[in-house]
């Protein structure tokens, strides 16, 4: 793989060899992704040392509280969404251009995916993220533990809105230090902030979704996947990387950008609810059959509910958040027995075949396609 270091011309010629070991998937996440996500981990690890320092030296606690915040972004991810737009930048810009100048304005999504996270795990009351306590049960232990005043989780929770917030001041920063053109970065600003828009909104159709699933839709939960998920997993992020390069927002590559986002994302959605229900913990980090217990309506179990027999939906509806390990397993036999499963996985591959078309239709340089292929498929057809 061409690499002048982490922060050099990066990625410049597709590699000789993938690596990954036998799965052809991971081979693609290895060899394409491997040096941009080393890059993302090292800029972000900087600018939040120097964040952690002064807030250190205003108050302990408050450097305490920065700490936390920096290990929240640090601890794992795969860095989907910066990913997504380095590939939006570099299919625009072709393989000789520096990305250093850049780095700053990519490594920014993932603060912005931590305040998501965060504040999606107090309104989801989610125990884990990553295979580790979540912020809020994290903090709450702590204040447990040192035998403060007051209620440990609701301390947590309050912690962890802020946490929430100050990923996401921390994300306007580290946007400022991109070496962009005012002009360049004005545009960027509204693509960025129009995706930020459509994760708040999306997000809220999703909590209200809880309140009454049984009025949900095939067609709602795909419009909440569309604004929570793809919006900011994978269109808004490649359209971002066209930004960066100077993309007009009119043009065939960010329609065909567009289009493949919303596919991949919408696709990177369904995928996640099959794994809210069937993925194995030690892999996803986070618990079995959460949305079985919940009654999240997600297209998947909205769909569940559409195909099955008066005795399979009388099952589905009897689950509640206490329901145990046999007794989750058992509900996850009967949504793939109403054949909701096999629609979903349909589903999936038509949007990946979409995604393709989409990339087909317009110039885009070779290594940036051949990567975006190989990610819209590692994407949605994953197990963590």
């Amino acid at each position: 793989m061409a690499s002048d270091g982490p922060t050099g011309n990066l990625l410049r010629v597709a590699p000789e060899q993938p690596v990954g070991g036998d799965d052809p998937i991971a081979a693609v996440l290895a060899a394409y992704t491997r040096d941009i996500v080393i890059a993302v981990d090292n800029t972000l690890a900087e600018f939040l040392t120097a964040e952690v320092d002064a807030l250190t030296a205003i108050d302990p606690a408050m450097g305490g509280f920065a700490a936390t915040a920096r290990d929240c972004v640090l601890s794992g991810g795969k860095r989907v969404r910066p990913t997504f737009a380095y590939w939006g930048w570099r299919g625009a810009v072709g393989g000789d251009v520096p990305v250093t100048p850049v780095l700053p304005a990519l490594a920014t999504l993932e603060l912005l995916h931590t305040f998501a996270l965060v504040h999606d795990d107090v309104m989801d009351a989610s125990a884990t993220r990553r295979g580790r306590p979540t912020a809020h049960v994290a903090v709450a232990t702590q204040h447990a533990a040192a035998g403060r005043n007051g209620d440990s989780g609701r301390f947590g929770e309050a912690v962890a809105v802020l946490i929430g917030d100050l990923c996401m001041v921390w994300a306007d920063q580290l946007l400022a230090l991109a070496e962009l053109p005012a002009d360049r970065l004005l545009q960027l600003r509204r693509g960025y902030d129009r995706m930020r828009v459509e994760t708040v909104a999306g997000q809220y159709l999703d909590v209200l979704g809880e309140t009454d699933p049984q009025s949900w839709s095939v067609d709602r939960a795909l419009r909440v996947a569309r604004y929570k998920t793809a919006s900011y997993t994978v269109q808004r992020p490649l359209l971002f990387g066209a930004s960066l390069a100077g993309v007009d927002g009119n043009s065939e590559l960010a329609a065909a950008y567009t289009r493949y986002g919303l596919a991949v994302g919408e696709a990177f959605q369904l995928c996640d609810d099959l794994l809210g229900v069937f993925g194995d913990p030690t892999t996803t980090g986070k618990p079995a059959g959460d949305d079985l217990r919940t009654g999240k309506p997600t297209a998947l179990l909205v769909l569940a509910r559409e195909l099955a027999t008066p005795t399979q939906l009388r099952a589905l509806d009897g689950a509640g958040r206490r329901a145990d390990g046999p007794e989750i397993a058992r509900l996850a036999e009967v949504v793939v027995d109403t054949g909701a499963v096999r629609r979903i996985e349909r589903m999936i591959d038509e949007r990946v075949e979409d995604a393709l078309a989409a990339l087909d239709a317009v110039p885009v340089d070779e290594t940036a396609r051949t990567a975006l292929v190989g990610l819209a498929t590692a994407a949605t057809h994953r197990r963590a």
